[in-house]
């Protein structure tokens, strides 16, 4: 086969997406305004929920999420070992204690089984990670502890759910995530979730200084020029109203991406289950997934090839490929700071090690896809 050159990922956007940022930019309201109000409203629909926020990145929004539920020093926050790593660095911006748990190998999510064990005094909330687009199992994790509040770190899950109930729906507050890796973009940029009207409320004030009201609404007022009250110590974690024109075309299309991205996923499992040292994902009944990212393990003791060398033979034949994500305990801040082993989550260190991402991306087309697949099967 001729070689061609596949990134990993590549945002789909276009000519509506351009000509959407010039009614931001010729009107000159360019921070948060009308066209943010215009993509939370949708989100929040398109994700059954009553509020949507949007904020600067995920990042942000999980920082917001524990902020606002009052996470501070001393608590902890339970958090799978496998994720990356602002999902942890998030407790930490608290001066809480991240308290990392191992993961269930065939789905990468957290292994609800070792929740229990792990709940002391001081445990507060949890943030369940829907990781690569599947959705943690919250049901599970309110079973077993029905006391912690959940933030559900949907950063690769925009329109992913289970049993027709969406990511950003199933905990106390959802965090989710528009970096260009994902399935729908604006460049950088986040989105809160809740159905709760006090929490939803203080969101939006930590989003914007802690001020009383937004500088659409104090602009909108009968006395514009009157500075708002601050009740609180807050953060500019904003998202732009360019950002928000983008979000409204892109979210349009989300259904449509995601089902374009199902499509060649059941391709790529149909035709790499064929392969004995490859496991293809793994999808409990009932659930949707958002396919972010389609994620290979690898069984070394019956590849011919390792991980890390596979990769390396790929990349020469224009196949991006990368590790799943990394395992967060074996971070070496995380590592000393907290006197991890990298053997004291197995799971999330066979991930770590054995995990790989091919392209799975809506601006591939049927060639691509049959270049990947060709070139795994040809390994001997």
């Amino acid at each position: 086969m001729e070689k061609r050159n596949i990134p990993i990922s590549l945002p789909s956007m276009g000519q509506e997406e351009w000509e959407a940022t010039k009614e931001p930019i010729f009107s000159g309201w360019i921070t948060q305004g009308p066209k943010i109000a215009q993509f939370e409203k949708i989100f929040a629909e398109r994700h059954k929920v009553k509020h949507a926020i949007a904020v600067s990145n995920c990042t942000t929004a999980l920082h917001l999420a524990l902020v606002a539920l009052d996470i501070k020093a001393g608590d902890e926050v339970i958090v799978p070992a496998f994720t990356w790593v602002s999902t942890a660095n998030a407790i930490m911006y608290c001066g809480a204690t991240p308290v990392f748990i191992d993961i269930d190998i065939r789905t990468f999510n957290i292994d609800t089984k070792q929740i229990a064990q792990k709940i002391t005094s001081k445990t507060k909330a949890i943030i369940p990670v829907h990781l690569f687009g599947l959705c943690a199992n919250v049901d599970e994790i309110k079973k077993i502890a029905p006391q912690l509040k959940i933030v559900e770190d949907g950063a690769c899950a925009a329109g992913a759910g289970i049993e027709n109930r969406p990511a950003g729906s199933l905990g106390d507050i959802g965090c989710f995530s528009f970096h260009p890796r994902k399935s729908v973009t604006t460049g950088e940029g986040g989105m809160l979730t809740t159905n709760n009207d006090v929490l939803a409320e203080r969101l939006n004030m930590l989003r914007n200084h802690g001020a009383s009201i937004s500088e659409e609404q104090r602009h909108k007022g009968p006395k514009p020029y009157i500075l708002p009250e601050f009740d609180m110590v807050g953060y500019n974690y904003r998202m732009t109203d360019i950002q928000g024109a983008v979000g409204v075309v892109q979210l349009k299309k989300l259904d449509q991406f995601i089902d374009e991205r199902q499509q060649w996923a059941n391709y790529y499992t149909n035709e790499l289950s064929k392969i004995n040292w490859l496991s293809t994902p793994h999808i409990p009944n009932g659930y949707k997934h958002g396919w972010q990212s389609y994620v290979l393990l690898i069984d070394e003791k019956k590849s011919p090839i390792k991980r890390n060398d596979l990769m390396e033979l790929l990349q020469q034949k224009g196949i991006s490929t990368r590790p799943g994500t990394h395992a967060v305990h074996m971070l070496s801040y995380y590592a000393k700071t907290f006197n991890i082993k990298p053997s004291d989550f197995p799971q999330a260190f066979a991930a770590n090690e054995y995990s790989m991402s091919i392209p799975l991306h809506n601006k591939m087309v049927k060639e691509d896809y049959e270049y990947v697949v060709h070139n795994l099967k040809s390994i001997k």
